[in-house]
């Protein structure tokens, strides 16, 4: 008798399939596709080049965020006469009748925070993005994963996508965290115990006790960072904590479509007894707010250990590479963490720029002041969290320190519109990447949750926020 017991990940890809060719490659239907802008137009010029057209318009929703201004935006003078890179996305839109939300609407942002507040992304679905870290998306039950250019531009013209099915893999987070240990020390805590090519070839499916006590926001910036882990998808199975984030949003099922929805929405879990290829475990009680040290997310300890020394890696090829990192790093072996001064202070991104994370900075600033010789900036991900910032007096808080209060947008995660990190300046960033020049050419680059961010924008220095909030 088969064994029909799913995981969460053969689930939506089975109800996916629309045909399976003899190698085993399946064409998977595509529910949700987001765009910006970049390579867009490379897509849209590929199908008027080859006389299609666009399959479902209303499937698809458009942003610009990796390359607005967020500074000096001069919301007006943007809108009424955008540069070229800004207008094509508008005009590409526009000539496929494809939803857009432009600059001067109050629901623009970082596609990752913009898609889920809006309730494109819905558990079960299929969406995708020209963009690795779709894997946010993840969190709702969804599979959701990076694509490029020409996969974009069959999408557009499909709705269909070819993909070869992925291996299961589930990470099981055991334990009850310290006090402040966040959703971005968990993820760095999983890629620094099981490395950066931990999920290659498979699904990520984050599950256990800490993983279900997190907010939806905490699942967000966990399954974003499931793809410095090496997984082009992460997900966790939909739960009350969904659904209670999910009703009521704008593109989420309405009246009767909603309870159908939330019955297929509650079969979605992994089958009890399901078989992943890979299951691993980690217990995270006790742990300490989590750093990067080096110039990959994988190179992490906790705030309170020392920099590791090369002559401890596992292998050689691994000593050469903390050796790397440390020289472009500026650190040495053996070293705290703790006190490395800092010069720019990040609060941003798609990882770390809800309000959730906001709320957190902010109560580790409050009374305080940025210190001497830091340049320090919040970007909210999106206008809605902008907005619901300045009611809740955050903004204030942060201004009344020193920090800049920024328009939405990527900004500072890669060094966009000069929002960058100059030569041998050190960072406290809340981003996804530590990599060599990621923000900034010679950029030195901590990976840190909001709350330490903003400690070390208040002490100019690596410290743990709890010893300032003791």
């Amino acid at each position: 008798m088969t064994d029909i017991r799913r995981t969460l990940y053969d689930k939506i890809w089975d109800d996916h399939v629309v045909d399976t060719y003899a190698d085993g490659t399946c064409l998977l239907y595509v529910d949700r596709q987001m765009l910006y802008g970049g390579t867009s137009h490379q897509s849209f010029q590929g199908l008027q080049d080859r006389g299609l057209q666009v399959r479902h318009p209303r499937r698809m929703i458009a942003v610009e965020d990796h390359m607005v201004p967020t500074r000096h935006r001069e919301r007006e003078a943007v809108v009424a006469n955008p540069p070229p890179h800004l207008q094509q996305l508008v005009d590409d839109c526009g000539a496929n009748a494809i939803p857009y939300i432009p600059l001067d609407d109050l629901r623009q942002g970082i596609v990752h925070v913009m898609g889920p507040e809006q309730g494109v992304t819905l558990p079960g679905t299929v969406t995708v993005c020209a963009d690795s870290h779709t894997s946010t998306h993840g969190a709702f039950g969804a599979l959701a994963f990076g694509i490029g250019t020409s996969e974009q531009q069959h999408v557009l013209a499909t709705q269909t996508l070819t993909q070869r099915k992925a291996k299961n893999l589930r990470v099981r987070l055991n334990g009850i965290p310290a006090e402040g240990f966040s959703a971005k020390d968990l993820a760095l805590a999983v890629i620094s115990r099981f490395g950066a090519n931990l999920g290659v070839g498979h699904a990520i499916e984050f599950a256990g006790e800490a993983v279900r006590a997190l907010s939806m926001e905490g699942r967000m910036t966990l399954c974003n960072m499931g793809v410095e882990a090496g997984g082009r998808a992460s997900l966790v199975a939909p739960d009350a904590v969904t659904l209670a984030w999910l009703e009521g949003r704008p593109l989420a099922p309405g009246g009767a479509l909603w309870q159908a929805a939330v019955d297929y929405w509650l079969t979605l879990p992994s089958d009890p007894g399901a078989v992943f290829d890979r299951d691993l475990a980690l217990d995270i009680t006790g742990m300490a707010p989590m750093v990067t040290w080096g110039t990959s997310p994988d190179e992490a300890v906790a705030i309170d250990e020392l920099v590791p020394d090369p002559r401890d890696a596992a292998t050689p090829q691994q000593a050469a590479s903390w050796q790397r990192s440390l020289d472009y790093m500026g650190l040495e072996p053996g070293a705290p963490l703790a006190g490395i001064a800092v010069q720019r202070v990040f609060i941003g991104s798609c990882t770390n720029s809800r309000i959730e994370d906001l709320r957190a900075a902010a109560q580790v600033v409050q009374g305080r002041k940025v210190a001497p010789g830091v340049g320090a900036m919040v970007v909210p991900g999106s206008g809605l969290v902008r907005a619901q910032a300045e009611r809740e007096g955050l903004a204030e808080i942060f201004v009344a320190a020193g920090f800049e209060w920024r328009m939405p947008g990527c900004s500072m995660c890669f060094g966009s519109q000069n929002d960058s990190v100059a030569p041998l300046e050190r960072c406290a960033s809340t981003s996804n990447r530590n990599f060599e020049n990621r923000q900034g050419d010679r950029a030195r680059t901590h990976l840190l949750s909001p709350a330490m961010a903003a400690a070390a924008a208040v002490t100019g220095r690596l410290v743990d926020f709890r010893d300032l909030l003791a």
